[in-house]
């Protein structure tokens, strides 16, 4: 089948480059893009093969261990394999095995845990380094569209030819020499040899370590033009052409004449024909529609036809995101300069299913709008989260396992907003959460409080004298708390290196609404109104992005002008944060007996004789002697009597 790609391998050393200019993506997103790029280092080489005359083609990322080859194994598809078998005696069999091995996938073929099984071709290569004859295999773990489709096997130091070679009994040869002493090189155990050391049974380049060998070995087959240094890919180009109706019409036409031809530019887009049918079997619905199909040549003027294939819907949505700079644009995509101010896109979201296939492509295509001087950017995405699942049950909810949480009936009985603070609370974004009806119900009676608190600071903030500056111990106390809880929210909702650490944010929210409570819980003679309305403005700000409705319902409620959400953010009052006093427990023979309030800087001695002037502890003491007293500034004040 004829199919269109786009050669996204002449941006593979980019797209894995440029994988450092994105801090802000998740570690694990960025080494799934390296491995899916799959660089690897080694050199081009050849193997000679007598009976048909022919050099096989090969690349190893190990040209060190060549010494160490003792079979090659070719993919089953594998242009030389007809060649190879034809004429044997066991071809009829040899052939049945290829087949059977082709309906295989690639994931079923290279998975470490599927066996691993060939048949001998009868044929033999000649390794270039020390012409040896070594026999030609064919196996179900090469693939054609890896490398060359063709492997030199050491079983020696590769655990898959190791276990190959087991089971088929191929010798097996070992080149590299543990430098501990420790492997045992009689090929009894069941793992091959993969650590570092020194070349041995490797002729002159015995004595090299691993990586000068590398380097030598290279060289002498550059020397002897049999080989070469390369860098490979595991990355393939990318095929588009897709046998459906919902794709954007690839842009081409074919002339009998003039062969394939581009849509002019004048003639785009090319639009999905209506009068097409869905039930055309083998071929592409938009085959079905005359009037789409026959058109005429752009260059002779002839009669044309169109390709049929529509792209892979990744091609739409691999640069939406630019669209957005410019989306009433009539008269073009978007316009580079409108793309240069709004370009990167800050922050991106999405599930870590994307992260080689869309988020690649989005790169891809990012690189050569820059090269068509389209946008200024390399990257699109300057920050990605990759939200985790909502599961129940330990499981993702789907109707088959009848774990699916209706959100109406949620939304009907506890609201929006606590369903929100919920699934922000009960995991990092980044991870699974599981679902919990206890966990709702936490959620829900945390916002009841909330609407308690403010109402209650909301009558202190109406009624009460002003401390103007002048704090009590239970205002700077709550201060602190609203402060530290500020400081806390800020930096998790900013996030730091694309992780953002919602879960704790939210929890920093309950401590200053716990501090809130306690501030009137304390049976305190004083309340001041300005720190009441600070701190329900501070409370109302920090929470309105979790929780929406009920933040902007109470903000008008305490008199806030305009709404909640465009109030600026609280910035943190260092003063609040100073601490000039601490709580300190008093320990009478062990036991905490009594609290007191100290000056951070307070000595020892002034800490000793505040605490043998408080009431409680003067009772405590009374008739009883002193053994000692131990006082740690700051921490605990600890007294021994008798």
């Amino acid at each position: 089948m004829k199919q269109w790609f786009f050669k996204i391998t002449d941006y593979a050393d980019q797209l894995l480059a440029d994988l450092e200019l994105l801090p802000g993506w998740p570690e694990r997103v960025k080494t799934m893009q390296k491995n899916w790029i799959g660089r690897s280092e080694g050199a081009d080489f050849a193997f000679f093969i007598p009976e048909i005359n022919e050099k096989l083609e090969m690349f190893s990322t190990r040209i060190d261990t060549i010494f160490g080859t003792t079979f090659v194994v070719l993919a089953p598809e594998h242009r030389f394999v007809r060649r190879l078998i034809k004429g044997r005696k066991n071809e009829a069999e040899l052939q049945e095995f290829i087949t059977r091995m082709k309906n295989q996938s690639d994931m079923e073929r290279t998975s470490n845990e599927a066996e691993k099984v060939g048949m001998f071709t009868g044929a033999y290569a000649v390794n270039p380094v020390n012409h040896e004859e070594v026999p030609i295999w064919i196996a179900n773990y090469v693939l054609a569209d890896y490398g060359t489709g063709a492997v030199m096997g050491v079983a020696g130091h590769d655990q898959r030819d190791y276990e190959f070679c087991k089971k088929y009994g191929i010798p097996i040869r070992f080149v590299i020499e543990d430098p501990t002493g420790e492997y045992d090189y009689s090929a009894s155990g069941p793992q091959a040899y993969v650590g570092e050391g020194r070349l041995m049974n490797s002729g002159e380049f015995n004595g090299l370590t691993v990586e000068e060998g590398k380097k030598a070995i290279t060289a002498w087959l550059e020397a002897h033009r049999v080989g070469k240094g390369t860098v490979n890919f595991r990355l393939r180009d990318w095929l588009i052409s897709r046998q459906r109706y919902w794709g954007a019409p690839i842009p081409i036409v074919y002339c009998d004449t003039c062969g394939e031809q581009p849509v002019p530019e004048d003639q785009l887009p090319v639009e999905l024909p209506e009068d097409v049918r869905f039930t055309a079997g083998a071929v592409s619905p938009l085959a079905t529609s005359e009037r789409f199909v026959r058109c005429t040549c752009p260059k002779c003027g002839g009669p044309a036809r169109r390709e049929t294939d529509t792209m892979d819907t990744f091609v739409c949505s691999s640069w939406y995101f630019l669209r957005y700079t410019d989306a009433r644009n009539t008269d073009a995509p978007w316009d580079p300069e409108k793309a240069e101010y709004w370009m990167n896109v800050d922050q991106y979201i999405g599930g870590i299913e994307h992260a080689i296939l869309h988020l690649l492509y989005s790169r891809f295509f990012m690189k050569v709008f820059r090269d068509a001087g389209l946008v200024k950017e390399s990257e699109p995405f300057e920050r990605l989260l990759t939200q985790g699942m909502v599961l129940k049950d330990g499981s993702k909810m789907s109707k088959s396992k009848g774990n699916v949480v209706s959100p109406e009936e949620i939304l009907a009985e506890y609201g929006a907003d606590t369903a929100r603070l919920f699934i922000l609370f009960a995991a990092p974004p980044e991870r699974d959460l599981e679902w919990s009806e206890q966990g709702v119900e936490g959620a829900y009676r945390f916002l009841n409080r909330v609407w308690r608190i403010v109402r209650q600071f909301a009558a202190i903030a109406g009624t009460g004298e002003k401390a103007n500056g002048t704090y009590t111990a239970a205002d700077k106390k709550l201060r602190f708390v609203e402060y530290t809880s500020v400081t806390k929210v800020t930096e998790d909702v900013a996030g730091k290196d694309g992780a953002y650490a919602l879960n704790t944010a939210v929890s920093a929210v309950m401590e200053f609404v716990n501090a809130m409570h306690a501030y009137v819980g304390e049976g305190n003679s004083v309340y001041h109104a300005d720190v009441a309305a600070e701190a329900n403005e501070t409370l109302l700000r920090l929470l309105a992005p979790f929780t929406p409705h009920i933040t902007e319902e109470l903000w008008h409620e305490i008199g806030g002008e305009g709404s909640v959400h465009a109030q600026p953010w609280p910035e943190v009052d260092t003063e609040a944060l100073a601490v000039t006093t601490v709580e300190l427990p008093v320990q009478i023979n062990g036991k905490v007996r009594e609290r007191i309030q100290a000056s951070a800087d307070s000595s020892a001695d002034g800490i000793k004789e505040q605490v043998l002037e408080l009431p409680r502890v003067r009772e405590l003491l009374s008739g009883k002697s002193i053994v000692k007293c131990i006082v740690i500034p700051g921490k605990i004040i600890n007294i021994v009597v008798k």
